[in-house]
């Protein structure tokens, strides 16, 4: 059995009269410790000139100094590499194989697997167009940038991968019905939203075309700036999908003298509204819809519900957007 760790206190009292010219064995006898501790604790304080207890290394690793530098450089090849393809790249070379001997020396030069975020994909020209827009827009006063109404649209699952959810529970019991979240195949269903800002949210029923686009503009575009306090001088963003550049919509701009905002493909991480569609998603979840006429009703419940000082936060801190933009070249941000 392991005996107990002595107290730094009673560490520093041996070398406190090992130093006053006691003997081992007086002061095993004084302090009731036995003489080969003793000898150990003098030791290590005249080596380490401390009685603290130091950082232990643990285990050797039965890896070798070859075998962890070429896991990393098959890593640093290719990122996706999975641990089973390097546990047999591992056995190929005569190196142990264990996962988490593996999983080890990779954590040791700095590279941790974590889910990979998906991303646009960027094309040398869209970088470019990115980079321009970012530079252009910089330098854009707040007061412009309060003016800007937002749009996109987003797809809301009624049982799916929208989010997250934690609960407790005892060991073995991760399978009863209280600790699940219940779920359905192909996600139970979907609904189609489209938002400007956090004006009016609208439902898509059915495939978007461009006249239902135009239409929905119609019907909620303005009443949104004038919700919102934009003014009848706003600027209105959207991003380049087919719908959006089709010439009824463009036309349907135009006869309203409506101030479109120039966008640059590939680029929702420039777009404010999808922080405001992560905040919806979670507040929806939360709720656990159990139906879709549900789920629409919890959708704008909620959407009115997110605070104003939100959107105001995120219109505040773009420039740090577009300067990310512009430190990346054009290619992708954090965002």
């Amino acid at each position: 059995m392991k005996s107990k760790e002595l107290s730094v206190d009673l560490r520093d009292r041996i070398v406190s009269r090992h130093k006053s010219g006691e003997g081992y064995r007086n002061i095993s006898a004084a302090l009731k410790v036995p003489m080969s501790t003793v000898a150990s604790i003098i030791s290590k304080w005249k080596k380490f000139e401390t009685t603290r207890t130091l950082l232990r290394a643990g285990r050797p690793s039965k890896l070798s100094d070859w075998g962890r530098r070429a896991l990393v450089r098959e890593v640093t090849k290719n990122l996706m590499v999975t641990l089973s393809e390097l546990q047999r790249s591992s056995v190929e070379r005569g190196e142990p194989s264990r996962r988490t001997t593996i999983s080890a020396a990779i954590h040791q030069s700095g590279l941790y697997g974590r889910v990979a975020r998906r991303k646009p994909l960027l094309s040398k020209r869209h970088m470019a167009a990115r980079l321009e827009f970012a530079k252009r827009h910089l330098k854009d006063s707040q007061t412009m940038r309060n003016k800007i109404l937002w749009s996109d649209g987003t797809k809301i699952e009624l049982f799916g991968v929208n989010a997250r959810h934690h609960v407790w529970r005892k060991p073995g019991t991760a399978h009863h019905q209280a600790n699940t979240i219940p779920t359905v195949q192909h996600g139970g269903g979907s609904i189609m939203l489209w938002g400007p800002g956090t004006g009016r949210l609208v439902r898509i029923k059915g495939k978007m075309s461009a006249a239902m686009y135009r239409d929905i503009l119609d019907e909620n575009l303005l009443q949104s700036a004038l919700d919102l306090r934009l003014g009848r001088r706003f600027i209105f963003q959207q991003d380049n999908d087919p719908k959006h550049t089709a010439k009824i919509s463009k036309e349907w701009l135009q006869d309203n003298s409506e101030n479109v905002l120039e966008w640059p493909n590939q680029s929702p991480d420039l777009n404010l509204i999808e922080h405001l569609w992560r905040d919806l998603k979670m507040a929806v979840h939360r709720r656990f819809p159990s139906n879709l006429m549900e789920l629409e009703r919890c959708c704008k419940e909620e959407w009115v519900k997110l605070a104003k000082d939100r959107c105001a936060k995120l219109v505040a801190s773009y420039s740090k957007r577009l300067e990310a933009g512009i430190a990346t070249k054009g290619a992708l941000t954090k965002y």
